[in-house]
């Protein structure tokens, strides 16, 4: 393993989807002394507007990124497949109790498993994600005991955790309202007006799919204006 800079904790791998709280995520990595690779997933999704703002936010952030194309064949999630509709206002009580159609099966796990051949080919030992337990939309891949689980299978599963330096995966968001998440983002300088939430890739954001719903309610109980929505 390369010899680590004064005040630096070595390299890391960050899951980033140009939404706020992998940008979040991005910048309080930078912040604990990382240095920062980000991963960015261009799956076929519904629209390429996330895509292209995890690159500006990388590019902002001064971090290197790879990009990575592939495709879910099976479809089946109104992220992937455009004959699925997305769901529109739907109210609060349900977000987390129902797995909504965004829900794209196995996502986290494909992503995660190339976060972990990435960062154990370029001698990273730290994966971050910005997944969220709280304010999220039900995806059954955002829960901790998930990514306890997937932690001890990059542990078993890697010549890095063979040999004694696991891999770990950082989820520092994962109990934090989205409130909270954009206070701290807020006090880090993280661009939130260059980030995008909407499932939908129009101009603007739609402001009635969940991930509209759910940034418009962090952003109003933050007490601060969503740059995006103003610039």
């Amino acid at each position: 393993m390369s010899r680590k800079s004064k005040g630096s904790k070595g390299k890391a791998v960050v899951l980033l989807s140009g939404g706020l709280d992998s940008a979040t995520t991005l910048y309080l990595a930078k912040a604990k002394g990382y240095r920062c690779h980000c991963l960015i997933l261009e799956y076929a999704q519904r629209h390429r507007r996330e895509v292209k703002a995890a690159e500006k936010i990388a590019r902002t952030a001064g971090c290197p990124w790879e990009k990575v194309r592939l495709r879910f064949p099976w479809k089946g999630s109104a992220l992937t497949d455009r004959s699925v509709g997305v769901p529109m206002d739907r109210p609060e009580s349900r977000l987390s109790k129902e797995i909504p159609p965004t829900y794209v099966p196995a996502r986290n796990t494909v992503f995660l498993s190339m976060a972990a051949g990435f960062a154990e080919a370029i001698g990273a030992r730290t994966i971050f994600i910005g997944a969220n337990a709280v304010d999220f939309s039900g995806y059954p891949d955002c829960r901790p005991s998930y990514y306890r689980a997937f932690q001890r299978a990059v542990r078993l599963g890697t010549r890095a955790g063979m040999q004694g330096e696991p891999i770990r995966i950082e989820t520092p968001l994962i109990r934090m309202t989205k409130s909270q998440i954009i206070r701290l983002g807020t006090r880090l300088g993280v661009p939130y007006r260059i980030t995008w939430s909407c499932y939908m890739g129009k101009a603007v954001p739609c402001g009635r799919c969940d991930s509209c719903f759910l940034r418009r309610k962090g952003f109003q109980e933050a007490g601060v204006p969503d740059p995006a929505i103003l610039s």
